[in-house]
């Protein structure tokens, strides 16, 4: 029997109203690292994020990808989406 393989694409809706209160960066940058680390302690094998050019908080994606891959041991991280402006 074959091992099925499952991930995330975090869109990430930061912002004013997107979610209880409003999320600076550092809180931003903590859930989606939080995220990866509980993704990864029940088997998800992927956690991916996209760029979110116009958030402050999370305009880039590999520092949190970074994080994440240092505080995990099995899921695998990458970008969702690179825009190439």
């Amino acid at each position: 029997m074959s091992m099925k393989a499952f991930g995330f694409l975090s869109f990430g809706h930061y912002g004013p109203g997107a979610a209880p209160g409003d999320y600076g960066a550092k809180e931003a940058l903590q859930q989606a690292v939080e995220i990866g680390v509980g993704a990864d302690e029940i088997g998800v094998n992927g956690a991916y994020f996209r760029v979110h050019h116009f958030a402050k908080q999370a305009a880039a994606p590999i520092p949190v990808l970074s994080a994440i891959a240092a505080k995990t041991k099995h899921i695998e991280v990458g970008t969702g989406v690179i825009d190439m402006r």
